[in-house]
């Protein structure tokens, strides 16, 4: 079976958004590390711990937005935030601008997935990703294809 969406563009302020929800998910354990530096405040009272973990955090939080919204200023990510159709099948995604222009994409090439509540997400790498809402798809089977294709792959966990 073959799935054809129809045309969607990702809004650049969203994958900004989505972007960072992710890497703020994925490495997590950074905050542990605010924390801690919070916790010397038991070893030495005194307000710079929590003023330097808030420092920290939001240097941190700052390099990846500019890391983010760098992708939507260079040429090379101009890319993901064109107006494509897909085409989904079990052995990749055709990433479509026309009917003759198309970027094939292999499932291999796909590190995970997360399914949200009307989306699904599909991560490239850190900085790439494939937003698929459900109202591009034309019915209710072609979504439920999709996420046997996904749960196959092992991209997402069976539920």
């Amino acid at each position: 079976m073959i799935v054809k969406t129809r045309n969607y563009r990702l809004e650049k302020k969203d994958y900004i958004k989505m972007a960072l929800k992710a890497i703020l998910q994925q490495q997590w354990w950074v905050s542990l590390i605010v924390v801690a530096i919070c916790l010397g405040y038991l070893w030495i009272p005194s307000i710079w711990w929590f003023i330097g973990a808030g420092i920290g955090a939001g240097l941190y939080l700052l390099f990846w937005w500019i890391q983010f919204y760098g992708v939507t200023q260079l040429e090379q990510g101009k890319m993901l935030f064109e107006r494509f159709s897909y085409e989904i099948n079990s052995q990749q995604i055709v990433m479509k601008l026309n009917a003759r222009e198309g970027m094939p994409m292999k499932w291999d090439q796909i590190k995970s997935a997360k399914i949200g509540k009307d989306y699904f997400l599909l991560f490239v790498n850190k900085a790439q990703l494939i937003h698929l809402p459900f109202k591009i798809f034309n019915t209710e089977n072609e979504r439920k294809f999709l996420l046997s294709i996904l749960r196959n792959k092992g991209l997402v966990k069976v539920k």
